[in-house]
């Protein structure tokens, strides 16, 4: 970890570093996650710190059950991930809210409004209303590095997880933020409490009674606190912001007065009604889904503008403030760039030469292969989410006449490919699945994973066999080879593609950024 002094008491942190720290500072004792940008440094940050038990998890349903059950254990812990991670923890979330915990427990997710590094820009803070869980929304690092600290303790007096939602812009933004003296918690005691902590149905209906409780105290808490600010200036033009949207609406409009949402959930409905009260005409500014405003539509004030619903897809840029003050929709303008493509000498370029030069319907996942659709490869046919590309492998020999050839990485094949692979031998079908094992995880950055046999604080560990797993789980034939040897791989695949079997290719070669980075050590 490498720290960017600005002077004698502040460092140069981004958002992730900023709340990474501002967690240790209250005292974190466990954190878990599964890398994705733009959340990954967070974990990664906590790694270097000896007082915080820190992990990546195989998947983000595990990570946040982990984190959860430390935290019913009695230490304060943090689940971090991107926007499309919590998808995969949503079981999970949705009735954590039920079992509340014994010492803090924070919930990270980090989204990606325009969706520069993901495959959907859904907005998470729907989901804290859905599960019942507060929501605090900071609009820098240095805010994030406090709200973090704030989140510990509102779990802790209502006995409930707390969601800090950051997104790219904040994750990645860097800031003066000075750094605090991290305060010991003293490990809560573990009290056996069936109740609380089963949730058969009886017990899950009592919690459930319980917890909008917590939420009607919870919603009075929300209307004092300082999270959620008046700025009171020019009465003739007011905002009501969040995120870093309440930064971009202070750059045009300095002199406008404004209400700054920093918990927005449960939402502060008297706080907006008095600002809204005090100022003529009022904007609500917010990236992509209606949230505050669907909130504000419900109380029924007049003097308030919304933006077009044009402005719901994409990043909410600092000139599209104006657009919105003057009702105007947003323009969506086609931006020219270099597209992506994979690193010369990576491994999976002959991969997606021969599967372009067999002809058949590859179908993809989510990793550094996903490149393999544009040029000059052109050999990735469908991509969805991480595991689809055994899933949708299954569902499309299913569907269609052509030879079809799935694909997935290391890591992904660990976080939810080996399900879809046991139902796939489960349901007799036949084919061929790819995995290229570049020995990390190579798309956000080179993390560790399980097959790795390191953990995220560069531990040895065990080391999960993928030829074992892919064989128990149900492959009639499972093969290794180096994809450089490149007339043996060939020869291999296309007779593995003939037969009417089930059959695993681990297509193994290191990664070119993991063997560079290697020889500079």
């Amino acid at each position: 970890m490498s720290l960017h002094r600005k002077d004698e008491n502040l460092f140069l942190f981004s958002g992730n570093e900023a709340l990474a720290q501002g967690a240790y500072e209250s005292g974190l004792q466990f954190a878990a996650g599964y890398p994705g940008t733009p959340s990954t440094e967070i974990i990664e940050y906590l790694s270097h710190l000896k007082e915080v038990d820190c992990q990546w998890s195989v998947n983000e349903k595990v990570a946040f059950e982990v984190a959860l059950a430390a935290a019913i254990g009695g230490k304060r812990s943090l689940y971090a991930s991107k926007h499309v991670g919590l998808n995969v923890a949503m079981d999970s979330l949705m009735t954590s809210s039920y079992v509340g915990v014994n010492a803090g427990f924070v919930i990270v997710s980090c989204d990606d409004p325009g969706m520069p590094s993901s495959q959907n820009e859904q907005d998470s803070r729907c989901f804290a209303k859905v599960a019942k869980i507060p929501l605090l929304e900071p609009s820098s690092p240095s805010e994030a590095k406090e709200f973090v600290k704030k989140a510990f303790e509102i779990s802790e007096q209502f006995d409930i997880p707390v969601m800090v939602r950051m997104t790219t812009r904040i994750c990645h933004t860097k800031e003066n933020v000075a750094l605090g003296l991290r305060t010991e918690i003293p490990v809560r005691p573990f009290g056996v409490n069936a109740q609380k902590y089963v949730m058969v149905p009886r017990n899950a209906y009592q919690r459930h009674i319980n917890l909008e409780e917590r939420l009607v105290k919870l919603k009075a808490w929300a209307e004092k606190t300082s999270l959620n600010k008046i700025e009171i200036s020019d009465k003739k033009i007011g905002f009501i912001a969040n995120s870093v949207v309440y930064f971009y609406a202070k750059e045009s409009y300095p002199e406008a007065s404004f209400l700054k949402l920093g918990m927005s959930f449960p939402f502060p409905e008297n706080k907006v009604k008095d600002f809204c009260r005090k100022v003529k005409k009022v904007f609500v500014l917010e990236e992509l889904e209606p949230f505050l405003e669907e909130h504000i539509r419900a109380l029924g004030v007049k003097n308030v503008q919304f933006k077009d619903p044009s402005f719901r897809v994409g990043e909410l840029r600092p000139e599209d403030i104006l657009s919105i003050v003057k009702g105007k929709k947003k323009e969506h303008k086609k931006t020219i760039s270099r597209p992506p493509s994979l690193c010369l000498g990576c491994p999976h370029r002959f991969v997606f030469d021969l599967l372009k030069k067999l002809n058949v319907v590859v179908a993809g996942d989510i990793g550094c292969y996903t490149l393999g659709f544009s040029p000059p490869y052109e050999s990735l046919h469908t991509c969805l989410c991480m595991g689809s590309g055994i899933t949708f492998f299954e569902g499309l020999s299913r569907s269609i006449d052509k030879k079809v050839v799935g694909v997935i990485g290391d890591s992904t094949f660990v976080h939810s490919g080996i399900t879809g692979l046991i139902n796939a031998a489960y349901n007799k079908t036949k084919g061929t699945i790819l995995i290229l094992d570049n020995g990390t995880t190579a798309m956000t950055g080179g993390q560790s994973h399980p097959a790795t046999g390191t953990t995220v604080k560069g531990e040895l560990t065990k080391q999960l066999s993928l030829e074992a797993i892919a064989q128990a789980a149900g492959a009639d034939t499972v093969d290794v080879i180096d994809p450089a040897k490149h007339q043996e791989f060939e020869e291999l695949l296309r007779r593995r593609i003939e037969e009417n079997n089930l059959s695993v290719i681990i297509v193994r070669r290191p990664c070119i950024l993991l063997i560079k980075s290697q020889k500079k050590q």
